[in-house]
């Protein structure tokens, strides 16, 4: 509740300034901010892109008759995937300078304007101001806590105002710089700072008498129960009761093996829907005008936000910024595979459930389609481009997923040689089939040619991502840079973390000094 509470206040004093701000624009000057719904911003796109009619996605429900293939051997209509290390011009990619210098950037190129979207050349700069600095022990660690907001400059256009919302925590009981992992989430502050007894005492005081100045009625409220307190103390660490460390929170977990996290708001940066689209940083950027075909979507904008994020930790002497990774579940799992991708800078990823749009096969025909991601619930995720791959009827004829010159698989590559752990959980305990598992462990075969090519290890395995077999949950193959894990939990990556830990601090050299 508290959290909620201060997620309240915050965002309203962030609605409050903008409103004051906007009150004293002289709106004629810009461009007008056009408000769409989400099915008219979709509406415009498939307008613009010329397609009259788009296949639905499939039913989640086994009951309905368009409901999602589960049946394996109808799962690959399209098999071979495209080659990784093979140029457009035909030659084979034999080198790391040959990856670095040609096939590298054609793959970025392609995914960009198929799958993502492209990042503007023209985004207004970041400023970072530290709201609140909090001294805070959480569970067994002493750390210090910062609110930050990264103000995007609006100059070119006052009609929308972009503030990233992020919350650092760093622990105070080691020495030296410390590896941060940034996660997608909703910041607040894990375990506030309170008053002492007698600090609380005066303030008990102080209410009393403002209540009793407001109310006269309450006095006999509070004769009636002296020792009552309306201000009590929040709950505190019982450091006689604390978890075993292997029961720890993921965060708690991290600190505990000296490193910091830092909690970004990817809603802060870019709307979660459609209708958002004219707003956020790519409203901003585009002057509040609808996308066009090759605009970046969601996706690429929290990666963006990420990566400003970034920019704030390399100035801080308390963080080792060669060694910050990027986290996310689910729709942000999509989002951290996105950032680790093209931010270069990220050291490490932790890939959790990302399913279609992220590590899974997008030529795979099991639970969750293109088709999905390409209606009015999910298509602001991705690039205009990609509701192509969706299409029935259109100037250009009949597109799926098999016609996409990339995948997956490439996605994943662009990350090597630096840290990936992708991450799932199984379908009993929620991480449902739809996120394709098994795509998603395919991808991570056949990206593994790369992380060899540029001399680090894969998961251990051939690279031929149609004989090799998703191996059991609790499966370890975390021998290598690139590193697959199924747990035997849910829609979360929550119980790799105890992996995920002891295996990124092993391949980033990094020794918690006391």
């Amino acid at each position: 509740m508290k959290r909620i509470i201060f997620l309240l206040l915050f965002t309203s004093c962030f609605a409050y300034a903008a409103t004051a701000q906007l009150s004293t624009v002289d709106t004629s000057k810009y461009p007008k901010l056009v408000t769409f719904s989400a099915q008219q911003d979709h509406d415009n796109m498939m307008q613009q892109l010329g397609i009259k009619k788009l296949r639905p996605g499939p039913s989640g429900d086994a009951a309905a008759p368009n409901h999602a293939n589960y049946d394996e051997s109808m799962a690959n209509p399209c098999p071979q995937l495209p080659d990784i290390l093979t140029a457009k011009n035909g030659k084979k990619i034999t080198t790391p300078e040959m990856w670095w210098s040609q096939r590298r950037p054609e793959l970025v190129e392609d995914i960009e304007k198929e799958l993502y979207g492209r990042v503007p050349k023209n985004i207004p700069k970041v400023s970072w101001a530290v709201k609140v600095t909090d001294r805070e022990f959480i569970g067994r660690t002493p750390a210090i806590v910062k609110q930050l907001v990264g103000h995007v400059d609006n100059n070119g256009y006052p009609l929308i105002n972009v503030d990233i919302n992020m919350t650092e925590v760093l622990p105070t009981n080691v020495k030296g710089p410390v590896p941060v992992l940034m996660m997608f989430g909703f910041p607040s502050f894990p375990a506030p700072a309170q008053p002492s007894p007698a600090e609380m005492e005066k303030l008990n005081a102080v209410f009393k008498e403002m209540m009793i100045k407001y109310d006269p009625s309450l006095k006999a409220i509070f004769d009636r129960y002296p020792v009552y307190s309306p201000i009590t103390r929040l709950a505190g660490p019982n450091f006689f009761a604390l978890p075993a460390i292997e029961n720890l929170s993921p965060t708690e977990q991290l600190l505990a093996a000296g490193w910091g996290y830092v909690t970004i708001d990817p809603n802060s940066i870019q709307a979660d829907n459609g209708a958002g689209l004219t707003r956020g940083i790519i409203g901003l950027v585009n002057k509040g005008q609808p996308r066009k075909p090759d605009d970046w979507g969601s996706l690429r904008a929290w990666a963006w936000g990420a990566a400003r994020g970034l920019d704030y930790l390399e100035t801080d002497t308390l963080v080792d910024a060669k060694k910050v990774g990027i986290e996310g579940v689910s729709r942000y799992g999509k989002a951290a595979l996105v950032t680790l991708a093209f931010e270069q800078r990220f050291a490490v990823g932790l890939i959790g459930s990302s399913g279609k749009g992220g590590a899974t096969l997008e030529r795979r025909v099991f639970g969750e389609a293109v088709e999905s991601l390409t209606g009015t619930g999910e298509y602001h995720w991705m690039a205009g481009n990609y509701l192509k791959y969706g299409t029935e009827e259109s100037s250009f004829g009949k597109k799926a997923g098999c016609d996409l010159i990339v995948d997956s698989h490439e996605l994943i590559a662009l990350c090597a040689p630096r840290l990936t752990f992708i991450s799932y959980g199984i379908p009993e305990k929620g991480d449902a089939k739809w996120l394709d598992q098994t795509g998603s462990y395919m991808a991570t075969v056949a990206a593994g040619t790369v992380f060899k090519l540029l001399g680090v290890k894969d998961i251990g395995v051939s690279n031929d991502y149609m004989t090799e077999k998703m191996p059991p949950m609790l499966t370890d193959m975390l021998d290598g840079e690139l590193a697959w894990r199924q747990h035997d939990g849910g829609h979360t990556d929550g119980p790799n973390f105890k992996f995920f830990i002891p295996w990124a601090t092993k391949f980033l050299k990094y020794t918690k000094a006391q």
